[in-house]
């Protein structure tokens, strides 16, 4: 289990001090340590879905006034995604106090993005259970709208989803990945790199002052190559 002093170490990289912190320990807490016990933290990730969907529409609602239903639900789906809320986890180290497993811990199950994104989940609905609707859109404002570029929405049909629909068509449900693979510049005007990756096969490379506009720029490249095949 968690010692106090990890708690308050995390709970001061989260910005949020817990009247019940065993609401963050369940947060925090995988299938795989407590199985077939119904303990773990999956009823938490389901809520804090939820919750981060809702802070988003809220957020693309009002940033974009003009924009259609459809066309917002796209770009939700592009930003409640596992590839940007593992990056969110990563963010505040979310993997280091993870209850695992011990086959899962040894497998590398502190840095898999679908349990850090689960977990970081299961943290927003902690927050939202403890302190109500407040604290929980402001914890998703501080740590997951950063990581995206809102500033112009996302095209038709963007070019992950467009890479994502041709590898799949290709080769039966094979998922692309994307990997972080360099940034440089001050914190206030960073430029990140992102490669996507299909297995250990190097799709694309592409730049953005976003991890998420380079991941679009990392897609783009990969279909201007795959495309022409």
């Amino acid at each position: 289990m968690l010692t106090k002093e990890q708690i308050t170490e995390l709970q001061n990289k989260l910005g949020y001090s817990f009247g019940n912190a065993d609401l963050l320990k369940r947060a925090l807490m995988h299938s795989s340590y407590v199985p077939g016990t119904g303990g773990d933290n999956e009823r938490m990730e389901f809520l804090g879905d939820a919750v981060l969907e809702l802070c988003v529409s809220e957020e693309l609602f009002f940033r974009f006034p003009n924009m259609q239903e459809g066309q917002l639900s796209k770009n939700r789906a592009s930003i409640v995604c596992e590839s940007a809320l593992s990056e969110a986890a990563k963010g505040v180290g979310l993997g280091k106090y993870l209850l695992l497993g011990r086959g899962e811990d040894a497998s590398g199950g502190r840095e898999k993005p679908s349990i850090l994104s689960d977990a970081f989940e299961a943290v927003i609905a902690a927050i939202y259970l403890d302190g109500g609707f407040a604290p929980a859109r402001s914890f998703i404002h501080r740590f997951v709208l950063p990581l995206l570029d809102l500033s112009t929405p996302v095209s038709e049909k963007d070019h992950k989803t467009r890479l994502q629909e041709l590898i799949h068509a290709r080769t039966h449900g094979r998922q692309v990945r994307y990997v972080l693979v360099g940034e440089e510049g001050p914190d206030h005007s960073k430029t990140f790199t992102m490669q996507a990756v299909l297995d250990e096969q190097v799709l694309g490379e592409g730049k953005g002052h976003s991890k998420q506009s380079a991941g679009q720029a990392a897609a783009e490249d990969a279909l201007s190559r795959l495309e022409t095949k």
